[in-house]
């Protein structure tokens, strides 16, 4: 099928974590309600009535406690068992209107599909309008739907379903005409487009781009010598042009962040080589999970950047591999003979993590002929009855170090104050009384 031809949706949830939330507890309706990241740190899902407020997306919680008091916005810790299962659903669900092939899993809330072989047989509207009223009815969460030739412009018509209630939820740019469509595009910003970000929309404003509309009839060529392939091809799917296919099967990651901030300060070496453990194993699961294998892994670790009675203090460290691997017991034993190097006396630490780099595929990987097999293997029966018991018994029960013993100063610092239970477990489902 020629890329002209191709049809892209992109159904998005509402306001995510909120709306999964409000499912269980419909007290939050018509709310200004946060979610907060890990640690209760920073808001990173608002309700509309937040956002009204003026809550930005990112903002730390101790900045808008003057905003939370006045409104009685309601504040949430971050549930992921119960987004994750809440995203699990949402996705099958709309595995029931197309094929395998026609899906891409974009993220936990997002979901594109390839219509274009749908476009003679329904209404691609009342399409979608079908899709909305099943997930809502199933698991209640609200979602818009954007539709266009390329997944740019789904991108770019989701975002006019949400912010325009003349589309009811659902924009169709395909059957758009072409005097309506540049209307609305030319009162949309440019940095709202997929892929443009706060520096390259000053840089496109700067040469007079402005809107989307602006940006559509820029000539592909010149954004391309001035910018970079990536903006130029943003240019071409504007313009009708299918540049980015669906990826049924994710790529694999480039690095895996693994990394938490305390609720009170760690102030000990034994407490910060616990944690970096700790969150370095983690990441151990995410590699391993993809079939994959590092050659470096950057370890830091800092105080806290928001206080100012002390100067912030933020240190990594690189540690290279002459082999990639996957080992959790190798990659341990190099960050912690290291962590001397990141400790120092009289720092108050708030976070620490790791950032695995050189990630390769394990399948597909050649070692060198003068490797030393017998360690390699040794390490990977090691790490498989790690995981076998794991498995077996739960993940606190065997770690490499003591960092998933109870009570540990480093863990009981997590601040998770104002999490709702897991609505899933057979301890946290709803009582009808």
């Amino acid at each position: 099928m020629k890329s002209k031809q191709k049809i892209f949706a992109l159904v998005d949830v509402n306001n995510c974590y909120v709306s999964c939330e409000r499912v269980f507890n419909p007290k939050l309706d018509n709310q200004p309600v946060i979610v907060l990241s890990n640690n209760d740190g920073c808001a990173v899902a608002r309700s509309q009535e937040a956002k009204d407020l003026g809550i930005k997306m990112g903002v730390p919680l101790f900045k808008i406690k003057d905003i939370v008091e006045k409104h009685n916005v309601q504040v949430l810790s971050s549930n992921y068992k119960l987004y994750a299962e809440m995203s699990k659903r949402f996705h099958s669900i709309l595995a029931d209107f197309v094929t395998s092939a026609e899906q891409e899993i974009y993220s936990v809330d997002e979901c594109f599909l390839d219509l274009s072989a749908y476009s003679s047989l329904y209404d691609l509207t009342d399409y979608s309008h079908q899709m909305r009223e099943r997930i809502l009815k199933w698991l209640g969460l609200p979602v818009c739907v954007g539709i266009g030739r390329s997944k740019t412009e789904a991108k770019i018509a989701n975002h006019m379903a949400k912010k325009a209630k003349r589309f009811n939820s659902v924009c169709d740019l395909t059957s758009m005409s072409t005097e309506h469509k540049e209307y609305f595009w030319s009162l949309i910003d440019v940095s709202e487009v997929w892929g443009v970000g706060a520096k390259i929309s000053k840089r496109l404003k700067s040469i007079g781009i402005n809107t989307v509309l602006d940006l559509a009839r820029a000539d592909p060529h010149m954004i391309g010598k001035q910018f970079s392939v990536v903006t130029q091809r943003t240019v071409m799917e504007l313009q009708g042009i299918s540049c980015l296919e669906l990826e049924v099967a994710p790529p694999a990651k480039k690095q895996i962040i693994s990394s938490r901030s305390f609720g009170t300060r760690v102030t000990d070496i034994n407490s910060l080589s616990e944690a970096m453990s700790n969150f370095l194993q983690s990441a151990v699961k995410r590699l391993r999970a993809e079939n994959s294998i590092c050659g470096c892994v950057i370890a830091f670790a800092q105080s806290n950047p928001f206080d100012k009675d002390k100067p912030f203090y933020n240190k990594s460290i690189s540690i290279g591999f002459d082999e990639p691997t996957d080992s959790a017991a190798m990659i341990n034993k190099a960050v912690m003979a290291n962590m001397h190097q990141l400790f120092k006396d009289g720092i108050e630490f708030k976070k620490c993590g790791v950032i695995f780099t050189g990630i390769e595929s394990k399948a597909t990987y050649i070692h060198d002929l003068l490797v030393d097999s017998e360690t390699i293997e040794k390490y990977e029966k090691l790490q498989l009855s790690i995981e076998n018991v794991k498995s077996r018994f739960g993940e606190k029960k065997l770690a490499i170090g003591p960092c998933k013993i109870a009570n540990r100063q480093w863990s009981m610092s997590m601040s998770r104050d104002k999490l709702t239970q897991d609505y899933f477990s057979w301890d946290g489902m709803l009582v009808i009384k």
